[in-house]
């Protein structure tokens, strides 16, 4: 699963060949969650709300090149929460 970025100590991945809905991974440490893209709401994990809160903040950023990312399966880069 490719890393799209780094920040704060959380890792931001997406699997490209998954089903269902929309979504990304987030990973902080010993924790672990699944965002949907299209509403940002943590759908399944157990990140703390810091946490959670960054992670939203972040993609409210790039839903729109996430969601992209996912419908093209096209991978690349994005920067980090500043």
């Amino acid at each position: 699963m490719p890393v799209i970025t780094r920040f704060y100590g959380i890792i931001i991945k997406m699997y490209f060949r998954e089903h269902g809905v929309a979504h990304f991974h987030a990973i902080y440490g010993e924790y672990n969650g699944v965002f949907e893209i299209e509403t940002l709401e943590m759908i399944e994990g157990d990140l703390p709300n810091r946490s959670q809160k960054m992670i939203k903040e972040w993609a409210k950023n790039y839903q729109n090149d996430l969601l992209e990312m996912w419908n093209s399966q096209e991978f690349r880069n994005l920067p980090g929460l500043e």
